[in-house]
């Protein structure tokens, strides 16, 4: 005689399984929040400002896309994880964010509360300018401004010896149905051993710039560009990849007919991690 086959767990028993993995979760929050207490102690982060960690987080970050499995949207992964570490980066060292809402409100304030939830302050702006000057005379502040278009060239800022660097590029898992997908920014001022470097973020400053020029550029590298009609040029924010390098893009913009006045890193940040339409495996 044939056994049966066992009876599928109940709707209570399945809940308790589900307490019991919050419980869990909760546990571990809390016991990580008792080893940031301990690394406080032994970094004294509250004394030497900023205690973000671009190189790291980019790191963990696709750890997390590429074992994610299931059913759970990897939006809401990201954003819990994302969280997480900005509440935390927080506690150890208090700031706030200063947004460009000058393109967008909704968008801005959507990719802020995305990636730092709602502990960390937020500050709206209504230039990118305004921005990146806010943080320039705070202590460990950070600023998000568009990554694509600008009315005006607020990488300048960053030129100077001492002054916030762009540090990431945000969404940094990249898809085109993603929740928050304004694509920013963000600027502060990072300890040189806690930057990722994988494409360099170059203040370009030119004369005799054109469509022509632009279209010489585009392949490439990003480029936001802020026309200066007084000087018949215009002040560049060139992104460099691994595939190409500054000095490419100085020999192409010179090759094209302009004159390169000045170039100086303004930062760097992580290759952002593209989800194939058909989403991550399961």
């Amino acid at each position: 005689m044939s056994q049966r086959p066992p009876a599928p767990p109940s709707l209570q028993e399945l809940r308790k399984e589900i307490d019991a993995i919050d419980e869990g979760m909760h546990r571990l929050l809390m016991q990580r929040g008792e080893i940031i207490d301990r690394l406080i102690q032994v970094k004294q982060t509250q004394e030497v400002g900023s205690a973000f960690r671009p190189a790291r987080e980019a790191a963990m970050m696709r750890e997390i896309v590429q074992r994610h499995r299931g059913i759970l949207p990897l939006d809401t992964v990201e954003s819990i994880w994302r969280v997480i570490i900005s509440t935390f980066t927080y506690v150890q060292a208090p700031f706030s964010v200063h947004a460009d809402i000058s393109a967008s409100e909704a968008a801005m304030r959507d990719s802020v509360r995305f990636n730092f939830g709602f502990t960390v302050p937020y500050v709206a702006h209504f230039s990118a300018q305004a921005a990146v000057e806010a943080v320039a005379k705070s202590k460990g502040d950070l600023a998000m401004v568009s990554a694509t278009s600008s009315r005006t060239p607020w990488w300048l800022e960053l030129e100077a010896d001492g002054a916030p660097k762009i540090i990431a590029r945000m969404p940094f898992i990249e898809r085109a149905d993603h929740p928050a997908a304004l694509p920013v920014f963000a600027i502060s001022r990072v300890a040189d051993s806690a930057l990722v470097t994988e494409v360099e973020t170059f203040s370009v400053r030119v004369s005799g710039w054109n469509a022509e020029v632009a279209r010489a550029l585009s392949p490439l590298a990003e480029i936001v560009a802020v026309p200066d009609t007084a000087f018949d040029g215009a002040a560049l924010l060139v992104s460099v990849t691994g595939a190409t390098s500054i000095d490419k893009i100085r020999a192409a913009l010179i090759e094209a007919g302009a004159s390169v006045r000045s170039v100086a890193l303004v930062g760097s940040h992580a290759t952002r991690y593209t989800v194939p339409p058909t989403g991550p495996k399961s």
